[in-house]
């Protein structure tokens, strides 16, 4: 099975699938998709108009991972639920143990 990330030369993109207006600002952990790809489970309360849903998912992860604002940005997907989400200043194993607190290895 393949990761819910990928290492790149300035940090990790992870896959994230958002759900907006979701009641609650939250990473939920990683799940399988049904082609069997993982991605982390997201959660934001803002709705997915102009942005915001994007910007808050945004923030979430930084403050989840402890990286500024600015080193987390949403590459791909910004109008889908499943998004590539690039995140600067990070390798692989701080996102293992990261997803390892929520239970997870992908």
């Amino acid at each position: 099975m393949a990761a819910a990330f990928r290492e790149t030369k300035d940090g990790v993109v992870l896959r994230v699938r958002l759900t907006p207006a979701g009641g609650a600002d939250r990473v939920e952990g990683v799940a399988v998709d049904s082609a069997g790809e993982p991605h982390i489970k997201a959660r934001v309360r803002a709705a997915p108009e102009d942005g915001k849903a994007n910007a808050a998912l945004e923030a979430l992860l930084a403050k989840a991972l402890g990286v500024p604002k600015s080193a987390v940005r949403v590459e791909r997907g910004a109008t889908a639920r499943i998004k590539s989400v690039a995140v600067d200043g990070v390798d692989a194993a701080r996102i293992q143990s990261w997803l390892q607190s929520f239970g997870e290895t992908a």
